[in-house]
C-alpha cells in the first residue's frame, strides 16, 4: 500500500500550488484522507481532511486559502493551495485514517502516510 504525493515546489508569496496524493495497493474511497505539514524544527500539524462523503475540515491557518478534494475513481486526493504565504513552507504529507468515519486532526490516528513533498514559499 502506497500514498505518493506530488506537486510541491518553489513558489512566490501569493502564488498557488496543487498537491496530489495517489494511492495504490488498496482503495481509500471509504476512508478519511488528510493533509499534514511539518516545518523544520516544528511538530507535524494538521492542514485539512475530507471524509468519504466529501465533508471537509481545515486548520484555521489555511481556511479560505486551501481546498481539499478527492477523486475516488482515481484513488487520489488533492490539496489546492492559493494565496500562499512564507509560513506555509513545509513538507506536506498525505495520510489515510482507515479506522474512523469522522475527521480527526491527530496525526497519530492516521495509519497510512506518504513520503512527503516539499513546498517552499518565498517572500
Amino acid at each position: 500500500v502506497q500514498l505518493v504525493e506530488s506537486g510541491g515546489g518553489l513558489v512566490q508569496a501569493g502564488g498557488s500550488l496543487r498537491l496530489s496524493c495517489a494511492a495504490s495497493g488498496r482503495t481509500f474511497s471509504g476512508d478519511v484522507m488528510g493533509w499534514f505539514r511539518q516545518a523544520p524544527g516544528k511538530e507535524r500539524e494538521f492542514v485539512a481532511a475530507i471524509t468519504r462523503t466529501t465533508s471537509t475540515y481545515y486548520a484555521d491557518s489555511v481556511k479560505g486559502r486551501f481546498t481539499i478534494s478527492r477523486n475516488n475513481a482515481k484513488n487520489t486526493v488533492y490539496l489546492q493551495m492559493n494565496s500562499l504565504k512564507p509560513e506555509d513552507t513545509a513538507v506536506y504529507y498525505c495520510a489515510a485514517d482507515t479506522l474512523r468515519v469522522m475527521i480527526t486532526t491527530d496525526p497519530a490516528l492516521y495509519d497510512y502516510w506518504g513520503q512527503g513533498t516539499q513546498v517552499t514559499v518565498s517572500s
